[in-house]
């Protein structure tokens, strides 16, 4: 096996919080050529999927939120739909983003074309329609959102990585994310930091060419928005993907010895034999 340092992607150990996200960020860095093209298409399609539901709610730019208070109960639909459909496009960006993580823990760079090919993509299609429902469903009851956010984030690297059949990922995903807690902690930390980045961005434009006084900006509000939100989340969402792989790989180091194996395992294995659970 290649020699895998502190320097590298992902350690082969368990690491601490500020390594897991330093190898989150590493991660999306070295895999940002299909990752953030994959973001930019994904969040744009969820701003145009989005813009109905706004018009409806009377939801208006930057902040999209609406001037009356009849409207209400449509922006907690509209809240509710934006969870699911974020957590879809995370849950979709976690194919490559774990495929990338899996080589980086085996000291390999991978190829574009190698993350997007022959990846179990029907069955990632279908979970993370299922992440998205079920994130959806949980924000109308609203703390629920916490709980199904943070326990669903390994779906997509387990059937990845871990290669187990497709009946089988949802209770071996729950199970590692619920496995002490840290999988479920962590990832609505990397939720809070990148949800505060993004409103400060998202915002931020808005309100920066409202100083500027080039132009109006209230007369294009709508594509100024839409354009800020889309942008800023297609690097958030790809980068909260790594963070899930990341996360995964780490889970698995911490509690079934993953780093051990790898150790002990032959330098001409395959992947598939070095990752992958046999279940």
């Amino acid at each position: 096996m290649p020699d895998v340092g502190p320097t590298a992607v992902l350690p082969r150990r368990p690491l601490t919080v500020g390594e897991l996200l330093d190898a989150a960020v590493l991660l999306l860095r070295g895999q940002a050529r299909v990752l953030v093209p994959l973001g930019v298409l994904l969040a744009l399609g969820e701003q145009l999927l989005l813009h109905p539901l706004r018009v409806l709610a009377d939801a208006r730019p930057p902040a999209w939120f609406p001037h009356d208070d009849d409207r209400l109960g449509l922006l907690w639909l509209l809240l509710a739909v934006g969870a699911g459909t974020e957590a879809a496009i995370v849950a979709l960006l976690g194919n490559p983003a774990a495929r990338g993580a899996g080589a980086a823990l085996l000291g390999r760079r991978v190829a574009p074309r190698e993350l997007l090919r022959a990846a179990r993509w029907p069955a990632t299609l279908l979970l993370a329609a299922g992440v998205g429902l079920a994130v959806g469903l949980a924000a109308l009851a609203g703390p629920a959102w916490l709980l199904a956010y943070g326990l669903l984030g390994a779906m997509v690297p387990v059937l990845v990585v871990d290669r187990v059949p497709a009946h089988r990922v949802p209770g071996r995903a729950l199970g590692l994310a619920a496995r002490g807690g840290r999988f479920f902690g962590l990832r609505l930390l990397g939720y809070l930091g990148w949800w505060v980045i993004r409103v400060g961005l998202g915002l931020g434009v808005w309100y920066g060419l409202g100083l500027l006084g080039l132009f109006d900006v209230r007369l294009v509000a709508v594509p100024i928005a839409t354009a800020a939100w889309a942008g800023v989340n297609a690097l958030a969402y790809p980068a909260l993907a790594c963070l899930d792989a990341v996360l995964h790989l780490e889970t698995r180091m911490r509690t079934e010895g993953l780093d051990i194996r790898l150790s002990r395992c032959p330098a001409d294995a395959g992947e598939a034999v070095l990752l992958a659970v046999r279940r």
